[in-house]
C-alpha cells in the first residue's frame, strides 16, 4: 500500500515482538518499522533481528514535549512512542500509519459472512487495511481503530457485538500526519486521550468487525509490564479520571480477581448532535 505504513512500538523484548510473525501470518505485505526509545538497553538486539526496519526516537526530547500527568520522572511508558510516531512518519514522507503494541498474536475477523458471531482468522489483512484508511479518510476522525479480543467478553451480549461503531480507540490507531494529536497522560494514554480529546469535538472510533488477539499484559516482561506491576490499576485508572473527571469514574471490575478499572460515562463525554425534529418543534411554538 503506498503512503502507508505501521509502526511497531516495543521496548525491552527483541527476541518476543510477536506483531510481526501474526503481521506476516495474516498475510500483511506493505512496510512495517519496528520504533524503540534511545533508552533501550536492547537496542542492538533489535538491530540484529531486524536491521533497517528500526527506527529509534529521542525519549528525552518526546517526554519534554508530552503533558505526562505527574510529575515522577519515569519514562518506562509507551506514550512517548505514541506521540514520536507522527515525526517518524513525515520523515519517512509516509501520511497515513498505523501504531501497533509487539504483543499481538493474531489478527482476527469476529463476524463471518452471514453477520453470525463467529471468530476466524485473517488471512487477507492487505484488503483490510485497505478497506479501514478507505473509511477513516472518508470522516473526520483523529484516529480509527480495530478492537481488542477483550471488547467481546459476554458474547453476543457484550457492547461490541451490538454497535458497528464505537466512540474509541485502543492499542491499534490509523493516524495521519495531516491530522496530528497528542497523547497525554502517562499511563493509561489511550483513554485519557480519546476521553478528553472527544468532550472538544475530536472523534475517534472502533471498527468491532476485526480484531487482535494479545498476551495478557503481565504475562509478558518488558514493555510496561514492570510499570502496571509497580503501580497496579488503581493509578492506571485514576489517570483519566484527572483529564475527564466529569465523564470519567472507578468501578470495580471482574468476577474471581476484583480490581479497580475506569468507566466512561458516554453521556457526558461528548457534545451531542440536536435532532432536527426539535427545531421544528420549537419553531411551530413560535
Amino acid at each position: 500500500m503506498k503512503d502507508f505504513c505501521i509502526f511497531i512500538l516495543t521496548h525491552g523484548r527483541p527476541d518476543r515482538v510477536y506483531t510481526v510473525k501474526s503481521l506476516l501470518a495474516a498475510g500483511y505485505t506493505g512496510d512495517f518499522y519496528i520504533v524503540v526509545d534511545d533508552e533501550d538497553a536492547t537496542e542492538g538486539e533489535y538491530r540484529k533481528r531486524y536491521g533497517n526496519k528500526v527506527i529509534v526516537f529521542d525519549k528525552k526530547k518526546v517526554a519534554n514535549e508530552t503533558d505526562e500527568g505527574d510529575n515522577f520522572d519515569d519514562r518506562r511508558a509507551i506514550i512517548y512512542a505514541r506521540n514520536a510516531c507522527f515525526e517518524i512518519a513525515k520523515g519517512l514522507g509516509v501520511t497515513y500509519f498505523m501504531q501497533l503494541d509487539d504483543d499481538y498474536t493474531a489478527f482476527v475477523y469476529k463476524f463471518d459472512a452471514d453477520k453470525e458471531f463467529k471468530e476466524s482468522r485473517i488471512k487477507s489483512l492487505d484488503a483490510n487495511l485497505k478497506a479501514l484508511l478507505k473509511f477513516y479518510t472518508g470522516t473526520t476522525a483523529l484516529s480509527v481503530a480495530i478492537a481488542q479480543n477483550g471488547d467481546f467478553i459476554g458474547g453476543r451480549k457484550s457492547g461490541s457485538a451490538k454497535f458497528k461503531l464505537k466512540r474509541k480507540a485502543m492499542n491499534t490507531f490509523i493516524c495521519s500526519t495531516e491530522r496530528p494529536f497528542k497523547f497525554f497522560g502517562r499511563i493509561n494514554e489511550d483513554v485519557n486521550t480519546y476521553t478528553n480529546l472527544a468532550s472538544r469535538g475530536g472523534l475517534f472510533l472502533t471498527v468491532p468487525n476485526v480484531a487482535i488477539i494479545q498476551k495478557q499484559t503481565q504475562s509478558n516482561a518488558g514493555g510496561m509490564t514492570e510499570l502496571y506491576l509497580d503501580s497496579g490499576t488503581y493509578v492506571k485508572s485514576f489517570y483519566s479520571v484527572m483529564y475527564s473527571p466529569s465523564s470519567v469514574d472507578i468501578m470495580m471490575m471482574g468476577e474471581k480477581h476484583r480490581r479497580l478499572h475506569h468507566r466512561v460515562k458516554w453521556k457526558c463525554a461528548v457534545p451531542k448532535i440536536i435532532d432536527e425534529g426539535y427545531k421544528l418543534w420549537q419553531d411551530q411554538r413560535k
